[in-house]
């Protein structure tokens, strides 16, 4: 008969789980980090945050993510190399045999939770975890209800997490695995500590389930102040999360939104940032978190002192930290924005070629979320000698099971309804590429992005990128003109002109395989060469 402490909210019999074990259901965050430390699943730092370590997977494992082929979605989803198909047969076996790892444990930890701050659009969902640290993970990132709701909680999906279970499956590509079965509504995860496979997976879920609904879900940051919302789309390392903190306006999450009928509402109750390199002087709000008890460290090096060293990337340099969004003090109290004004798309260029800001029009707009570019730089990688494009569809490709075309048309849609201008910001360089120029000062492109938020670009001059299209302005506030225009900031525009073909080359060489899935208005938007 097993030990329940916490307050239950259903029978893990009903999961085909039978154990003796102790089964800790809804614990809050301290007591699990409490057990955590004490079951040996990680330490404390010198400020009482739980400092874990994942392993050889520090991160997410794309080729090991499948989906399973059935009638009720297989029709929507849009099978390839990034959403792999897999059977009923493997899914059900696999279960069976992390079901069977899981009863064999010593404890068992369980969250019932919701994704969604949309009230009417919330995903219940439970999560059941081998290890008290990623159920404390999973409270921080989820919204956890209140005890009344806890009484009628009732799971639509739920997440089967065993991290420590290794497979050994022909049908499978490793040791590591996350099948999710949308008809059976059940994630099954194993063979990796990566603590973000548990809400990508759920993010995914939410992927194809809200289109169907007419709402966008989107990879992206969100912040608003006095009905002025703002959305973010970027992938790591353009500066979302940097830029989505602003202490003059509140954030409403750093990562995963949906658009709906009453504008924009956070999946998530916490954030799960990235911290390399990160300086209390830059962005005191995330740093903040890291010495709070509640917060949980992922691959992050103490010194002899027990303080984190967010410069050390011995282990990974995707060093995480996950809290409750509650840790964070200039937020919205509902997680929710009114319709975006401004939709923003972040690229760090390490060719140098993009403008630092540019205006979209909407089938502009629509190409470049598609295209989700943003560029490697050299030394980040072994082999990678000179700055390399990377592109992924609607800035969450691994995570977008529909077309991307089908993301785009609700985007598209969604801002002529409600009249957002659509902003390419490049954080990356400038007077040249990687090695040659340099970076943009984040100064310059505060100034350029609250320009664009405030309308002190409405009245301005533009002269239109004839390569791209994009339409530049040539003053803004508080940014040296020179700097506006990419092709004058270089010494050699014979240099310049021959890059940018080059890249423009990439982002069409790419966007061949969407083509088929867009208007022709979306078609007409790539850049000349």
């Amino acid at each position: 008969m097993a030990n329940t402490v916490g307050t239950p909210s259903g029978d893990l019999a009903a999961h085909g789980i039978h154990t003796d074990a102790n089964i800790h259901w809804n614990l809050d965050n301290m007591k699990l980090i409490d057990l955590a430390v004490e079951r040996g699943e990680g330490v404390l730092s010198a400020h009482n945050a739980l400092v874990t370590e994942t392993g050889e997977r520090t991160g997410r494992s794309p080729n090991d993510k499948f989906i399973v082929d059935e009638d009720s979605t297989n029709q929507d989803v849009n099978w390839g190399d990034v959403n792999i198909s897999t059977d009923a047969e493997t899914f059900e076996r696999m279960k069976a045999q992390v079901i069977e790892y899981l009863s064999a444990q010593d404890a068992l930890f369980v969250q019932d939770l919701y994704c969604g701050a949309e009230t009417s659009e919330a995903l219940s969902i439970r999560v059941i975890n081998q290890t008290a640290w990623h159920n404390a993970f999973a409270r921080n990132m989820f919204i956890r209800p209140t005890e009344e709701q806890l009484l009628s909680h009732e799971p639509q999906f739920t997440v089967y997490h065993a991290p420590h279970f290794e497979a050994a499956d022909a049908a499978l590509n490793s040791q590591c695995f996350v099948i999710v079965n949308y008809a059976a509504g059940e994630v099954i995860i194993g063979g990796t500590r990566y603590a973000g496979e548990v809400k990508k997976s759920i993010f995914s879920i939410m992927n194809l389930i809200l289109p169907k609904k007419g709402i966008l879900p989107m990879h992206c940051s969100a912040n608003t102040t006095g009905g002025n919302t703002a959305i973010f789309f970027g992938l790591s390392g353009t500066g979302k999360t940097t830029l989505s903190a602003d202490p003059k306006r509140a954030l409403i999450g750093d990562d995963e939104h949906g658009w709906g009928a009453n504008g924009i509402f956070n999946f998530e109750g916490g954030c799960y940032a990235k911290l390399i390199d990160l300086r209390r002087e830059d962005e005191p709000a995330i740093f903040a978190t890291t010495e709070r008890k509640g917060t949980v460290l992922e691959n992050v090096i103490l010194d002899d002192e027990g303080i984190p060293d967010f410069f050390d990337t011995s282990k990974t340099q995707n060093t995480r930290g996950s809290y409750p969004i509650d840790f964070i003090e200039n937020r919205t109290s509902d997680s929710k924005g009114g319709h975006p004004q401004n939709v923003i798309f972040l690229t760090c260029d390490a060719f140098g070629i993009l403008p630092p800001i540019s205006k979209l029009t909407p089938s502009q707009a629509a190409y470049h979320f598609i295209s989700g570019y943003t560029a490697k730089v050299a030394g980040t990688e072994i082999g990678v000698t000179e700055p390399q494009a990377t592109f992924s569809a609607c800035f969450g490709e691994p995570f977008m099971p529909m077309h991307p075309g089908v993301y785009a048309d609700l985007l598209s849609a969604k801002m002529a309804e409600h009249g957002a201008t659509a902003w390419l910001i490049n954080t990356g360089w400038s007077g040249g590429a990687y090695g040659t120029g340099s970076r943009m000062k984040i100064k310059y492109t505060r100034a350029m992005l609250n320009a664009a938020l405030d309308g002190d670009l409405a009245d301005v001059d533009y002269i239109l990128d004839e390569r791209f299209g994009f339409e530049i302005p040539i003053t803004c506030p508080g940014v040296p003109s020179d700097l506006l225009i990419p092709r004058n900031t270089w010494a050699n525009t014979d240099d310049f002109d021959a890059t940018a073909d080059k890249l423009a080359r990439m982002f069409n060489e790419n966007f061949i395989r969407y083509s088929d899935g867009v208007s022709d208005d979306v078609n007409a938007a790539a850049p000349k060469q």
